[in-house]
């Protein structure tokens, strides 16, 4: 019984496992029969497709089709044609890094010929080794098994031309990688070169606004003065001309401006200085704006020590006229006009170069008055003219026992190597320069001029001048500003002396040696940064501020020299 019931269970168990296990076994069976199928039908067709169709072509392959189509024929057919294969993809990878190289050569213009050739030369023998006959039939021209001396000595040959590819690009990499470089630098030069002009033309601009423009301590000054004219007339009655005035034994001092503080500035300096202030004769001409405050100065701060000033204003020299001054004619002309006072903001960094003539100070009759100072003071025999941005530091009166030889104009030259020379100055282009100039000449400053009056007189200055501004008209022969008609018009007549009685530069050169502004008998800040105003060089500008009279109420008031 228990024997039975042990073989019934067992026997029950044994067939229905039986039946699982060959049912799953024909399962897997089957599975396998359709994928091993599928396989044999997808090989059948990636083999059979375009049969007769070579699979090289006469040019290096560049397609993945025609790269994997080659792959599998040579898996099928020939264990060489995959040798084959990786020699012409070695190859093509070549012929594209050498072209590369070849087309970067001509974008920089390289001038090297001979590689650019080289390299043009081995592109084409990569392409035309699989053109040779013997080649393209045993190679590319059969489906059939591949030659392997053929295929050996075609590895070989192109080996050889990857070996000069390689070895012409290694030579080449540098030179054409610094050639990249310099051509990224010239770039980046031209670049900034260009922000560089710009940002020239903006500061000149903005420099020309600032040399321009009237400070605000300045207007308040003029203002103050004004006012105390007005509030206290019986102050400020007009006087009878003192005879010193007119003394050709005394020291004569020429000032032309419209700048009261600057004036002041000058006049203290020349006094501060002198052995003998009350030799020395100041002759003040302002515009008649600036008239009743410069009287005023000198009215509540006369000058100490004896010094005299006469103050005028240049409509009180009647015959400086548009019927006799060329300049003032000229101002008449509307074409010069629109030239000056049509001179737009947006137009005016164009001309970087001629924008500080078009300062309307240029044609201004009190940057003129220099030429007519024979007939202003027709009594004095010497004068010496002084700039309103001077600073004086030593006795002048030595000036006046300068032996001039005849001369008219006294001058300190500026002229070293090619620099303030003639040509910079005239336009020697023009025939008449040309014939009656040296372009070699050396140039001359103003700001400090002995001026021999009856030497002037006798040379007819005035009316060399006057024949010169007139030819001038269409400034076709020197731009603007009174330094060119001045060259002319003393070019054989002026005596260069000693450099330490002038020094120039303390209103645009930030290097002047200290000790050549000490031993200089009189300091000169021409150029924009004027020691009055903001912009004005620190290290120059105590020297400036060292004569300003601070103790004045008006001054104080108006904050000049903060």
């Amino acid at each position: 019984m228990a024997v039975a019931v042990r073989g019934s269970r067992g026997g029950g168990g044994s067939g229905f496992g039986g039946f699982s296990l060959r049912s799953f076994f024909s399962y897997r069976i089957f599975v396998s029969a359709m994928f091993s199928l599928l396989f044999i039908a997808t090989l059948s067709v990636l083999f059979t497709t375009n049969p007769s169709t070579p699979h090289h072509d006469s040019a290096l392959p560049t397609t993945g089709n025609a790269y994997m189509r080659r792959t599998f024929l040579a898996l099928n057919s020939d264990p060489l044609k995959t040798r084959l294969d990786l020699i012409y993809k070695q190859a093509n990878d070549h012929v594209t890094l050498v072209n590369a190289y070849a087309a970067y050569a001509r974008k920089l213009k390289l001038e090297i010929s001979r590689q650019m050739r080289m390299f043009d030369d081995l592109a084409s023998n990569f392409s035309d080794l699989q053109m040779k006959p013997s080649y393209r039939s045993a190679l590319f021209g059969s489906d059939g098994p591949l030659d392997e001396d053929v295929l050996r000595h075609f590895e070989k040959e192109i080996k050889d031309k990857v070996k000069v590819a390689r070895l012409m690009i290694a030579e080449s990499k540098e030179n054409y990688d610094n050639q990249l470089k310099i051509q990224k630098l010239k770039d980046t030069i031209f670049a900034v070169n260009e922000l560089l002009i710009k940002a020239k033309k903006n500061g000149a601009f903005a420099s020309s606004i600032a040399a321009k423009s009237i400070p605000k301590s300045l207007h308040c000054l003029a203002m103050r003065l004004v006012e105390e004219r007005i509030s206290h007339p019986e102050k400020y009655k007009e006087e009878e001309p003192s005879p010193e005035f007119e003394d050709p034994s005394l020291y004569h001092y020429a000032i032309f401006s419209d700048n009261v503080i600057a004036v002041s500035v000058v006049i203290r300096s020349v006094v501060n200085n002198s052995d003998e202030p009350w030799k020395h004769v100041f002759h003040v001409v302002t515009d008649r704006m600036n008239l009743a405050p410069m009287k005023v100065w000198f009215k509540m701060r006369p000058v100490e020590r004896g010094a005299y000033v006469e103050v005028k204003a240049v409509e009180d020299f009647t015959f400086l006229n548009s019927s006799y001054v060329p300049v003032l004619r000229q101002l008449e002309s509307a074409k010069l006009q629109k030239f000056y006072f049509e001179n737009r903001a947006e137009n005016a960094t164009t001309d970087t170069h001629n924008m500080k003539y078009r300062n309307p100070k240029y044609l201004s009759m009190l940057n003129h008055l220099r030429f007519y100072l024979p007939e202003m003071y027709p009594k004095l025999h010497k004068i010496l003219f002084l700039d309103d941005d001077v600073v004086v530091q030593k006795d002048l009166t030595g000036l006046w026992k300068i032996d001039l030889d005849g001369k008219v104009n006294g001058a300190v030259e500026t002229c070293f190597g090619s620099f303030h020379r003639y040509a910079q100055y005239l336009n020697f282009s023009h025939p008449l320069i040309r014939e009656r100039f040296n372009p070699r000449a050396c140039a001359w400053a103003y700001g400090m001029n002995i001026f021999d009056l009856d030497a002037w007189r006798q040379e007819k200055c005035t009316e060399q001048y006057h024949y010169w501004q007139n030819l001038n008209e269409d400034r076709t022969l020197w731009k603007l500003g009174t330094l060119p008609p001045g060259l002319i018009t003393f070019y054989s007549t002026t005596k260069s002396l000693d450099k330490s009685w002038h020094v120039l530069g303390l209103g645009y050169n930030p290097s002047i040696s200290m000790d050549e502004i000490r031993n200089a008998a009189v300091i000169h800040y021409n150029g924009n940064m004027k020691p009055w105003l903001d912009i004005a060089m620190n290290q120059y500008k105590k020297l400036w501020t060292y004569y300003l009279d601070n103790d004045m109420e008006f001054v104080q008031m108006c904050n000049f020299g903060l």
